[in-house]
């Protein structure tokens, strides 16, 4: 069996849905599972929303407070809700499994037709004169009846808590982690018999020995009189009708005491959190994966990637991505929390859930418009750096990495910063942006998420100019035209709410700044480029720059002369210098960003930009990216 389904009601940031739904629908994996999205997005609520109705193997005991009763934002505290539920839906099981449920379970048609188990599994909470009232019960009607205690151990789930200080729980004490793992593996079924009792009768016997007093006939036997010797203050301190005596073992022959003196620790020296962090992972395992285990085997963690290090975190997910998919007999469903792009680009796309601003997007094949094919590639493709769309506010799709340097740039001088904002900028290395948007548009078009997610593309469509050398001639309207279909046909095939496409109105990105008003620092750039090219250096000399400036003014000058047309000095800046001479577009970005962020006036350079309706459409793309509200109607007609 496996948490197939997860509903809330007024808990924490999840409200109520129209018509009496609950405000959160989550279906799950039966294996891995990986919750992503920025910090209080609502990881942390659906985790502690499983652990309200289940509980967990540590036994620790999870109560509800005023705070966990869902209140609007802006309300105050006399307008939080009165009542919250929880529910929990379980599927797939086996015959076994069942028969520890036969009282609560119901019938549903499975997809082959036929009738299949499942478990419905509730916590209702009110609050009442001061005080929080609950009930757990289980049954597909609204009332439901009663779980009994041992179907409730049944379901008992495995949590491992964020920043978890792993060395502690695996030290000994009362009631560790250890203990209570070890406690209930087949190996220590027999609790009377057991050998580590028996091991533990024989150390005592010989403490007991060594503490009963020293053998003055025979000293080189050892021993001590400290035991005789308190027993002597206790004979003072305590009555005749009840006297008191003390020996000294190592622990109680109880075979849980013996168990809780025990640690386990790394054989390496010196292991830090991380290690340990690990090795309390695999204990944890330890107990889920055994033979005779006929519970629900859930693991919960929080923050997977605590105290590790990229390839760590990446060694990690890799065997949980393959236990989880595997093994039947003794298949463990993860459902887990991270920050970490590392982890979300290593995760196959179909096991991520997207949390974002109190909504939850399951990532699985028919829940997107992504296609299988889609998934395959972004599987191949979807590296760390473009996992930063998971935990973006807002995400920016290019396709080469001149406009991944210069866009953060322009960003930064109209005052729409990209970090501040919250947005990623993802270069996508090709123009594959349906497979990347489609990432970002539900099946259900109910369900929106509310990310602004702009695609910056060039509309490709070459000048005359590029022709003429061929004879070939295309009118002036002619070409307009073509730019406009370009234009159009590149919308329709991947704007989609919530993504918007904002081509170039020429060429390239590289020929329309050539077209623009900083054509003269453009064209400085492109010199910069070719010397860095050339020399091999990553900066130039102060009399390389002053080479450069001269050229610049020369070649402006002569243009001038010539009355080149701005069309006419764009094609030659473009075709001529920068396809040309191969000149990388990647460092003429660079070069480029570097002349306008250090331009002396950053109020002129702006007003500049704004005002240059060549970049337009760069500008257009980053206000909408940065927009702090994105909604249904903004993006109905798309």
């Amino acid at each position: 069996m496996f948490l197939s389904e997860l509903k809330i009601w007024n808990f924490r940031k999840f409200g109520i849905g129209e018509n009496g739904n609950s405000g959160l629908h989550l279906k799950f994996n039966p294996g891995l599972n990986l919750l992503v999205g920025e910090n209080d997005s609502g990881k942390t609520t659906i985790i502690d929303a499983i652990k309200m109705v289940l509980f967990t193997q540590s036994y620790d005991y999870y109560r509800f407070e005023d705070e966990d009763f869902f209140i609007k934002n802006g309300a105050s505290e006399d307008d939080r809700t009165k009542d919250l539920k929880i529910e929990c839906v379980f599927r797939d099981f086996t015959y076994k499994e069942a028969a520890h449920f036969l009282e609560w379970l119901s019938f549903e048609e499975g997809p082959d037709g036929k009738p299949k188990y499942y478990l419905k599994v509730f916590v209702k909470a009110r609050r009442e004169n001061g005080r929080i009232y609950r009930d757990v019960r289980a049954g597909s009607d609204e009332q439901g009846t009663a779980l009994d205690g041992k179907a409730r151990d049944l379901l008992r789930t495995v949590y491992l808590r964020p920043l978890r200080d792993a060395e502690f729980e695996l030290n000994p004490r009362k009631k560790s982690r250890l203990s209570q793992i070890l406690y209930r593996h087949k190996d220590f079924a027999d609790k009377e018999g057991h050998p580590l009792k028996r091991a533990v009768d024989d150390a005592n016997e010989q403490i007991q020995s060594f503490f009963e007093g020293a053998d003055v006939d025979n000293p080189e036997k050892g021993g001590t009189e400290i035991v005789c010797k308190i027993n002597n203050y206790l004979s003072h301190f305590s009555s005749v009708k009840n006297p008191l005596e003390s020996s000294v073992s190592i622990a109680d022959t109880n075979l849980r005491t013996i168990l809780e003196q025990l640690g386990l620790s790394l054989s390496n020296n010196g292991v830090g959190l991380g290690s340990n962090n690990l090795l309390f992972i695999a204990a944890e395992f330890l107990l889920l994966k055994r033979d005779d285990y006929t519970g629900l085997k859930l693991t919960l963690i929080e923050e997977i990637e605590a105290h590790l290090h990229p390839q760590a975190q990446l060694r990690l997910i890799e065997y949980l991505q393959a236990e989880s998919g595997t093994h039947e007999s003794d298949k463990v469903q993860l459902i887990l929390t991270t920050h970490s792009p590392n982890l979300a680009s290593k995760v196959n796309l179909e096991n991520l859930i997207v949390c974002k601003d109190g909504s939850v997007f399951n990532m699985g094949y028919g829940q997107t418009k992504l296609e299988k094919g889609d998934y395959l590639f972004l599987e191949r493709f979807l590296d760390v750096t473009k996992a930063n769309l998971f935990f973006a506010d807002g995400v920016i799709l290019v396709e080469g990495d001149a406009e991944n340097l210069l866009i953060p740039t322009i960003a930064e001088i109209i005052g729409r910063p990209l970090a501040k904002h919250g947005v990623s900028i993802v270069n996508v290395g090709s123009t594959a942006f349906l497979r990347y948007s489609r990432i970002f548009q539900r099946e259900n078009l109910d369900e929106f998420m509310g990310m602004p997610v702009a695609i910056i593309t060039d509309c490709d469509i070459k000048p005359n100019r590029y022709y003429e050398d061929n004879g070939k001639d295309v009118p002036d309207s002619e070409y307009l035209e073509q730019i406009k279909r370009a234009i159009v046909k590149k919308q329709d095939a991947y704007t989609g709410r919530p993504v918007k496409t904002f081509v170039s109105p020429y060429w390239t990105l590289e020929y329309v700044i050539a077209l623009s008003d900083f054509k003269k620092e453009f064209y400085r750039a492109v010199l910069q480029a070719g010397k860095i090219k050339n020399s091999n250096q990553i900066g130039l000399t102060e009399a390389k720059e002053d080479e450069i400036n001269k050229d610049v003014e020369t070649k402006f000058k002569e243009w001038r002369d010539g009355k080149f047309s701005d069309e006419k000095i764009a094609f030659e800046i473009y075709n001529n210098f920068i396809i040309g001479k191969e000149i990388s577009k990647a460092i003429i970005a660079q070069c480029f960003a570097k002349i306008l962020s250090e331009y002396f006036d950053r109020e002129d350079i702006a007003k500049k930009l704004l005002g240059d309706d060549k970049f337009g459409y760069i500008i257009d793309a980053i206000n909408y990216a940065t927009s702090e509200n994105v909604n249904k109607a903004e993006n109905a007609d798309d």
